[in-house]
């Protein structure tokens, strides 16, 4: 071949290789933001290079050429066509030295903005350049898509079928560049980037999480934006109240909605009630919604923006979310605001949604140092029944008939202690702020995990726009429930205005468990479901090194061969080690739990709220008889360890186990890879996520 269309063909090789590695940003940024910008900067690159062929003075310059004309070239694309300017000079700046942070203080997909996104083209350039000007010694050529590789890496693991698509399109294009040169270690160093692709695909954390996982799940250290100084809206129903007929926002298009909120509060101190939030700028979207809406907020009013909790989308304006509440925050508002909103709605039986369990694992804070006599009222309220969501509706019902709504020109304020103390035990009279706090710092003392939310209730209203005001403010408390995820509701009788047509399906389902709920005589906890929630076990924080080490794939063959060998499989027998440790009914439970990451491994997607029972009626066909039979009888061991009055001794431990054994060596029938991709498929080793639908 001609000595010039070679080195044009290894040129295009490296630039291939460099570019190649920004794509894998694709779960951050999606495809569509990334191709134009990142095709730009190669074709530039190339450009430039076959300028330096063919003009032989210019050939000293190449790399400055390359760098600035690729600078230009991104500059024009994102900012807009014209001279270069301070605007765009300062946003080239700010893509070196901010977008990568802004991008880890956003929900992922990010928006395709420049300020986020714009450190992934210049990392392609950078290494693109890098690379053309190390063309000589291919092996050291290739490092800097390496880096970029690893840089993606640091934002979002990939394995699975992007993982496989990424390292054979990788290395088809080093295999080819190791060819061109011709040298005689070209084989030996083939291996490096063949090395990485087979531990990337069979231990990469994948973003597909089985094929199931949605986009909105991927798990990143986020950066949190830094604290905001805001008004506790808690504080501020009271004042609200007062002042009934202003209006607050307006909103069309939204049948079948209840209540807004704007904020959740989690944190009690016994004092004040705060946000836990870590709040991120809001991405393209959060999921699929199938709910939406139009909103109008006038000027003032703060920075809070009415929003749902199961959140998606929203078009119009740029606020900032947490993503666990659907809170929205618009700092520095002053103005006025019209936006689109997305959202998701729940769905569940209302007879399934009565006898469920609470959510154990949910994470809603402290009660304070509680007062003298709280503890014995809080037993009273939910009739001494256990945790549950039965128990949740009898403790709001306690308060509604109990307690009653305060009125007047003065109404009282605060939500501590001090104040819900007299709320309990003196005045029994308050605003929705005390019952609301009372209801979720008595439902913490008895094992429910609760917290509270403020918003405003959704006024009765025709087709057209529905105005909302003060006077609509209020306050309610949220419990988890297992399964479902949090469940809104009303000692108060805050969102009693509201009609069939404004209340949400979870709200309707909400009512109808109220209305099959018993009369306090005749109170008892639910029935034991065969198919009844478990517990899940909480998280190990010991696995979150695992996914830092994994983050940088691609470094070198040894550190990833390590990661590979040792690392997965030994935290796995760490793990196994811990759970047969565990004596009495933790037994049986570490031993469903043990069972449940063995399918997870095998690719049996499993949801955090399944049950034995449920995964055996819901294998695939093709899955060993014996796998089914294992997990009935480990159902059966889990009923005993958990609803038995006599509890599990070692003797049932060791039966959970021998069902575990008799499950793997089910799974060990099925064909060689797919047991060689389970021994290393580290997505087992994370807890799977709430379903919340």
């Amino acid at each position: 071949m001609n000595p010039q269309w070679t080195q044009r063909l290894v040129v295009a090789l490296l630039l291939l290789a460099s570019g190649l590695p920004g794509l894998l940003f694709a779960p951050v940024f999606g495809v569509g933001s990334l191709l134009l910008p990142l095709v730009t900067v190669l074709l530039v690159c190339f450009a430039v290079t076959e300028v330096s062929l063919r003009v032989a003075a210019l050939r000293p310059w190449r790399p400055v050429l390359m760098l600035v004309s690729g600078l230009l070239a991104l500059g024009e694309l994102e900012f807009g066509p014209g001279l270069p300017d301070a605007a765009m000079l300062r946003g080239l700046l700010d893509g070196v030295t901010r977008s990568w942070q802004l991008t880890l203080q956003s929900t992922w997909p990010a928006r395709a903005d420049a300020e986020l996104f714009l450190f992934v083209p210049l990392a392609v350039l950078f290494a693109a350049v890098l690379a053309v000007e190390s063309a000589r010694v291919p092996a050291v050529a290739l490092l800097p898509g390496l880096a970029v590789a690893a840089l993606s890496q640091a934002y979002v693991t990939l394995s699975g079928p992007v993982a496989t698509a990424a390292g054979l399109a990788y290395v088809v294009v080093a295999g080819t560049l190791l060819a061109l040169t011709r040298r005689r270690e070209s084989r030996l160093v083939l291996l490096v980037p063949t090395v990485v692709l087979a531990v990337a695909v069979s231990a990469g954390v994948t973003a597909l999480d089985q094929g199931a996982r949605p986009s909105l799940a991927l798990e990143h250290d986020a950066a949190p934006v830094p604290p905001l100084r805001v008004d506790n809206p808690l504080d501020q129903v009271a004042d609200r109240l007062t002042r009934p007929g202003e209006p607050v926002f307006r909103h069309t298009g939204t049948a079948g909605t209840d209540r807004w909120r704007i904020a959740v509060l989690t944190d009690f101190d016994g004092v004040s009630w705060r946000e836990n939030g870590g709040y991120l700028r809001f991405g393209a979207t959060l999921g699929t919604a199938t709910r939406h809406a139009r909103i109008t907020v006038p000027p003032g009013g703060g920075p809070w923006l009415p929003s749902q909790p199961l959140l998606a989308t929203v078009t119009g304006a740029d606020p900032l979310v947490d993503p666990a509440t659907g809170t929205l925050l618009l700092p520095g508002r002053r103005g006025p605001v019209e936006y689109e909103l997305g959202w998701r709605e729940p769905a569940v039986a209302p007879e399934t949604l009565l006898d469920a369990g609470i959510e154990a694992a949910a994470v809603t804070g402290g009660v304070g140092q509680v007062p003298p006599g709280v503890a014995e009222l809080a037993r009273t309220a939910t009739g001494g029944l256990r945790p549950s969501f039965r128990a949740a509706l009898v403790l709001e019902r306690y308060l509604a008939e109990h307690y009653r709504r305060a009125t007047g020109p003065v109404l009282p304020t605060g939500s501590g202690w001090a104040q819900l103390n007299n709320f309990l035990f003196t005045t029994r009279a308050g605003t929705s702020e005390q019952f609301a706090a009372a209801y979720a710092a008595l439902a913490r003392l008895t094992g429910i995990p609760a917290r509270v939310a403020v918003g405003f209730r959704s006024p009765q209203g025709g087709p057209g726009p529905v105005t909302v005001h003060n006077g609509d403010s209020f306050a309610w408390p949220e419990v988890a429930v297992a399964g479902v995820g949090w469940v809104p509701l009303d000692p108060a009788g805050g969102a009693s205005r509201g009609t069939a047509t404004t209340a949400g399906a979870l709200a309707r389902a909400t009512d109808q468990a109220r209305d099959a709920l018993p009369p306090t005589q005749r109170l008892h906890d639910p029935d034991v479901r065969p198919d009844g929630p478990i517990a899940p076990e909480p998280p190990n924080p010991d696995t979150s090194w695992i996914a830092t080490l994994l983050a940088w794939l691609g470094i070198g063959a040894v550190s990833v061969l390590v990661c590979a060998v040792v690392a997965i499989p030994g935290r796995r027998a760490v793990r196994t080690a811990r759970r047969r440790r565990r004596t009495g009914p933790a037994a049986v439970v570490a031993a469903w739990m043990e069972a449940r990451d063995v399918l997870r491994a095998h690719d049996i997607v499993v949801s955090r709220g399944a049950t034995a029972r449920e995964l055996a009626r819901g294998l695939p066909s093709t899955v060993d008889k014996s796998v089914v039979e294992g997990l009935e009888w480990l159902a059966r061991l889990v009923d005993i360890a958990l609803w038995s009055p006599y509890g599990a001794d070692d003797r049932t431990a060791a039966q959970a186990w021998s069902a575990v054994r008799a499950i793997r060596k089910g799974l060990t029938k099925v064909s060689f890879p797919a047991r060689l991709r389970a021994a290393f498929d580290l997505g087992s080793l994370r807890e799977p996520g709430l379903v919340a639908e």
